[in-house]
């Protein structure tokens, strides 16, 4: 039975194919988000800007909503995500503890090693990686497997891929080392491919529960020197092919196998300007990948979403769904454009959200000297036709710094500072300022404070839709 937890659009490249296809984990490098990013740093201190502009703090317009950091950190925003085509129960990763283990579970777990252990002693040449060496030992993704206590991790994919059917689990991993020494997969761990199919997959920060995350952007190929490049002829479609088998090898040996570790990946899946499905070349070079990933990558999948989806793609689902297990389907999550940033807020912190998908997050860089993808925002959702301030009280002097962002932005902006002692002057550090979708999206400020009091950050959303309000700030000592 084909493993139907690996789903679709793995080879990152062709016209989606049927949303069961097989997804492969990224190559990350980032450590793995702390818990509860979704609190920010304690708040900051007050202070004076170089171009204060005095006035009388005005009171409140009866349409404005107040939020103070208490209330972000008490209630953050709880986004839901798009319902198109339909929403099902979300997918709780199995444990891979043996003590959450059913017994019958525990005991195919056994008999598997017992089956390998005969194999081994027996020198079937199933197993045989290097005829060079005799048969002491097997390994897969850098892992020997009996002989490390990750073992456990990786036969239970096996396991989970063939229903926990002991027989068939094993011969799933033979065939699979008998493709590996085919296909050469330790020597093409190292070939070097080049950079050309750099943007079409990527690896690019953690969920929430520190999976890395895999996106496959398939407006890539509405390139036609790029997808002659790739796909024009049988041998173009094997190096594509070997690259990104490349590419999700590197990515697994970086994936912790430990029991209670995270050896699953999370896949965003861009579907815009996505090459439609009367691409040949394309469905050639998809079938090939799926195939192998199918057979030789199980339950390498935490989650898939896909944004920016055709109409196309979401009636050929809906077409092949009821064919799909409730698992399979309970895996796949679907945003429209307008829902992208939402949606993959409910998954992913902002922090951790490239900007050109709605989030804060950008490569590592001088654009970026003050925030990287470990400080946390918050996300405050701006009700149609209110005014939102968000309030961070400032108990310290030092220089205050933050970045924001709407997604969407058509909406006002601007930042004052009240000092607690009423006597002195509000300062305006922004005037209210409309921001369209043209402007920079993501704009940054910073203040220093020499005396207490709080900063207001207010978001005037004229629009008749709500709008989603991303921020997160800093506190840096003031230079002597």
């Amino acid at each position: 039975m084909a493993d139907e937890n690996l789903t679709t659009a793995t080879t990152a490249a062709a016209a989606p194919s049927p949303p069961e296809l097989p997804s492969e984990p990224p190559t990350f490098s980032h450590p793995p988000p702390p818990q509860n990013q979704e609190t920010p740093h304690s708040p900051p201190p007050a202070s004076e800007t170089e171009d204060k502009t005095p006035h009388s703090p005005p009171p409140p317009p009866p349409a404005t909503t107040t939020t103070t950091l208490g209330d972000v950190i008490e209630h953050p925003e709880k986004p839901t995500t798009t319902k198109t085509p339909e929403s099902f129960a979300s997918f709780k990763e199995e444990s891979n503890q043996i003590k959450d283990l059913s017994l019958s579970q525990q005991k195919s777990l056994q008999d598997f090693k017992t089956l390998i252990q005969e194999a081994i002693t027996n020198k079937d040449s199933t197993f045989l990686q290097n005829p060079e060496e005799p048969i002491s030992e097997i390994s897969i993704w850098g892992i020997p497997i009996l002989k490390d206590d990750r073992t456990d991790v990786v036969l239970l994919k096996f396991l989970r891929a063939r229903d926990f059917k002991v027989k068939d689990s094993f011969t799933m991993l033979k065939d699979t080392l008998q493709w590996r020494k085919t296909f050469g997969i330790d020597s093409l761990v190292e070939e070097d491919f080049g950079d050309d199919l750099e943007k079409v997959v990527f690896n690019h920060g953690f969920d929430k529960e520190g999976h890395p995350i895999c996106y496959n952007v398939y407006g890539e190929f509405q390139n036609k020197d790029l997808y002659q490049k790739t796909f024009s002829d049988d041998e173009k479609r094997l190096k594509f092919l070997r690259w990104r088998i490349q590419f999700l090898e590197r990515s697994i040996r970086k994936l912790d196998f430990r029991s209670g570790g995270v050896n699953t990946i999370f896949q965003i899946n861009d579907l815009k300007n996505a090459p439609g499905p009367g691409k040949r070349e394309l469905r050639l070079a998809t079938g090939q990948a799926l195939q192998l990933l199918q057979d030789n990558y199980p339950e390498f999948v935490a989650k898939q979403v896909f944004i920016n989806a055709p109409w196309w793609y979401l009636a050929f689902y809906t077409m092949i769904s009821p064919f799909m297990t409730q698992r399979t389907k309970s895996k796949f999550v679907f945003a429209s454009t307008a829902r992208t940033p939402e949606t993959l807020f409910k998954y992913v912190s902002p922090e951790h959200v490239p900007i050109q998908y709605g989030g804060l997050s950008v490569d590592y860089c001088d654009c970026n000297p003050e925030f990287t993808i470990d400080d946390p925002a918050s996300v405050v959702t701006v009700k149609p036709a209110t005014k939102q301030t968000v309030e961070i009280i400032v108990n310290e002097k030092c220089l205050f710094v933050w970045e924001l962002r709407v997604v969407g932005w058509d909406v006002s902006y601007s930042a004052e500072y009240v000092p607690n002692n009423e006597s002195h002057y509000t300062v305006i550090i922004q005037k209210a300022k409309k921001m369209t979708q043209t402007d920079e999206p993501v704009i940054s400020h910073s203040f220093k404070i020499v005396e207490l009091g709080k900063i207001l950050l207010t978001i005037d959303n004229p629009t008749s839709k709500k709008k989603t309000l991303i921020y997160r700030f800093k506190v840096n000592p003031l230079s002597e």
